[in-house]
């Protein structure tokens, strides 16, 4: 018989999760409020929100877990005081990121979108007129070396790029390592963005950056919107200091309309370069294998609030 709750905030595939939590839990897709006040866990996805709110309306909470790493809309603090564990699934969708980042930095350099427009248009004769680019030989500049800016870097290698790197919180590998920012953003010819968005990184590329990025280099950002500032990027846009702007990210989100969206060398995506199909059965796997594990008394994987003590939440 099954002896725990958990709920579904947001759309979560029953099909996938359900054989991972065990035959002991009942699992919600759709929670009222009576189902919500017994539920021992949560899988969450990244637009719904967890707060002290919540967490009052959900006394026998004992595990979030998030599908992503992204944990802007939950109250960490608040859950780290009841004793939560907030369990992110960082693995998961790597690798799809990764290809996202490749994905924009391949439409803009070979110009899709202006030469399909030629073909459509029937311009064929104009087609020299078009400068398309190359990856291989070209350098590639990562900001944020963690899971996504390494398997980023090793996709570079297979292009045949030279790869820099620049982590403001961990340093790379030697033979990577950019230790300052500006010199990385000289040296690009691609400059993909995979940081996380901390006070120090807010507006990271900002006018001062862009005033000394390698003439027609692409930005890519495939991390948080609020790393880039907009206004700057479509200025450096327009002067001709970048050919090509392509951001799966937005502050905030949903995105709001900004000038930039307007500009034929930017390439817009609505945060989904890491939730392919396989991406999103790995993630829900992952968060499911989150829950299974706390309701069995076993510490997760991974979790956002490191301070969340296992032993004493157990004991």
């Amino acid at each position: 018989m099954p002896e725990h709750v958990v709920v579904a905030l947001g759309p979560v595939d029953a099909d996938t999760v359900v054989p991972v939590l065990g035959q002991r839990v009942t699992f919600v897709t759709d929670p009222t409020p009576d189902e919500i006040a017994v539920a021992e866990g949560a899988v969450v996805r990244a637009d719904r929100r967890v707060d002290e709110d919540f967490l009052r309306r959900a006394p026998r909470l004992r595990v979030i877990a998030r599908t992503g790493v992204g944990v802007d809309l939950v109250d960490v603090t608040a859950a780290t005081a009841r004793g939560i564990p907030v369990v992110i699934t960082p693995g998961s969708g790597t690798r799809a990121v990764a290809e996202g980042a490749f994905a924009l930095a391949l439409h803009l350099t070979k110009r899709l979108r202006p030469l399909t427009d030629l073909v459509k248009d029937g311009r064929w004769a104009e087609r020299n007129a078009v400068p398309v680019g190359d990856l291989d030989g070209a350098t590639l500049g990562i900001v944020g070396y963690g899971r996504i800016g390494r398997r980023v870097g090793e996709l570079a290698a297979a292009f045949g790029m030279r790869t820099l790197a620049h982590d403001p919180f961990s340093p790379p590998p030697p033979e990577f390592a950019c230790a300052d920012l500006a010199e990385l953003a000289e040296s690009s010819d691609v400059l993909t963005l995979h940081t996380p968005l901390v006070e120090d990184t807010r507006h990271l590329v900002n006018e001062r950056l862009l005033a000394g990025v390698r003439p027609g280099a692409i930005l890519i950002n495939c991390g948080r919107g609020g790393l880039i500032d907009p206004d700057a990027t479509l200025a450096a846009l327009e002067a001709g200091r970048l050919s090509g702007v392509g951001l799966d990210v937005f502050d905030p989100e949903p995105a709001l309309h900004h000038p930039l969206f307007d500009h034929p060398d930017v390439v817009l995506t609505p945060h989904l370069m890491g939730m392919t199909r396989r991406a999103m059965t790995l993630t829900f796997v992952d968060a499911a294998r989150g829950v299974a594990d706390v309701l069995a008394g076993r510490p997760p994987a991974a979790v956002a609030n490191p301070d969340w003590n296992h032993r004493k939440a157990t004991a």
